[in-house]
């Protein structure tokens, strides 16, 4: 297939697999330290001159958007920690063909930004919530205090950033035993509260190997406390790999994201933008390209978009890296530089 006709059928990879979605890094900074992003020292961070401007992410937005680009996260880091933020959602919202644009945040700083953000163009929230305990949200955050978090969770929902999504990365030993809690959680408020396999993406540690739990433990609990959960219609709401479920008399719902114990790659229609600018076709490899050589050609954009896609694997290896006694390779870069 040459890269004409694959441009005019939109980015579509030797998979088949057709890329809708593109996930943005504004930045890599962020107010929080979180175990499973970085270690306790933190990353070093970009210098500000190697992160791209808003007008530059905006280019991007836009021809990837006459590629079939619909829908736009914005990630960081923390994206709130870049000041003008509702400058990048306001251009972005201007482009046609986009039709949705969320944010995944820790919601600390949303309070104050979510009016002004709603009215920019942003629709809707995911906010990283990881333990409802002060202590453990502490431990896990390094920095954060849990008020603040789900204040940011009210302001959401006060200022209509609907569905507001709960992202809970569950960690055994950690906050496995908060599994009734977050059920309880999704049946008193209209929150998608959201569990997340613990993924091998950075590698300051092998942590992760410990603290890993399938998540059909969240089944297995929810059955016994006879919350019976009822898988519903996938893809809603941009539910993207999410395994949504229902329960009777609840406000919320409860997502299950599972990319090791049943990875979702061969439904993956997402294309990721780094805060310095590399496109990367897949969060767990490392190939990428970088858009800055191109950036005010449109046309170059758009067959760099399509040339990454052709780096774009089948699947990635985290279930075989859990077998593993440690990473064979050094060089993948965290979660706070790439975006999530």
């Amino acid at each position: 297939m040459n890269g004409a006709c694959r441009m005019n059928n939109g980015l579509v990879d030797k998979f088949g697999r057709k890329h809708e979605y593109l996930r943005i890094s504004v930045t890599d900074r962020c107010n929080l330290r979180c175990a499973y992003c970085m270690g306790m020292e933190g990353v070093p961070l970009m210098d500000h001159s190697k992160i791209l401007h808003y007008e530059e992410i905006i280019k991007v937005v836009r021809a990837a958007a006459e590629l079939g680009i619909t829908r736009i996260r914005l990630t960081g880091g923390e994206p709130l920690a870049r000041k003008g933020l509702e400058r990048l959602v306001g251009g972005i919202a201007e482009i046609p063909g986009i039709r949705d644009i969320s944010m995944t945040t820790n919601g600390i700083l949303l309070p104050p930004m979510a009016a002004t953000l709603k009215k920019a163009g942003l629709n809707r929230v995911n906010i990283s919530l990881d333990s409802l305990k002060p202590d453990v949200y502490r431990e896990i955050t390094r920095l954060g205090n849990l008020a603040d978090a789900q204040a940011g969770i009210f302001a959401a929902l006060e200022h209509g950033l609907h569905p507001v999504k709960i992202n809970v990365v569950l960690m055994q030993g950690v906050n496995d035993e908060e599994i009734p809690s977050f059920l309880r959680l999704a049946q008193d408020l209209p929150l998608k509260v959201r569990f997340i396999e613990y993924m091998p993406i950075d590698s300051h540690d092998n942590e992760w190997r410990g603290k890993y739990l399938p998540l059909q433990a969240v089944l297995d609990k929810a059955r016994e406390m006879g919350f019976p959960l009822t898988l519903l219609n996938q893809n809603q709401d941009g539910g993207g790999p999410a395994e949504m479920y229902s329960m009777p008399g609840a406000l919320g719902a409860i997502g299950l994201i599972r990319p090791i114990s049943q990875h979702f790659c061969s439904e993956c229609n997402r294309l990721r933008l780094t805060a310095e600018g590399h496109i990367k076709p897949c969060l767990y490899w490392q190939d990428e390209l970088s858009v800055r050589p191109v950036i005010d050609d449109p046309d170059a954009v758009k067959a760099l978009l399509q040339k990454a896609l052709d780096f774009k694997r089948k699947k990635h290896e985290m279930s075989r890296e859990l077998l593993a006694q440690e990473r064979q390779d050094k060089g993948h870069r965290g979660m706070s530089a790439i975006g999530g």
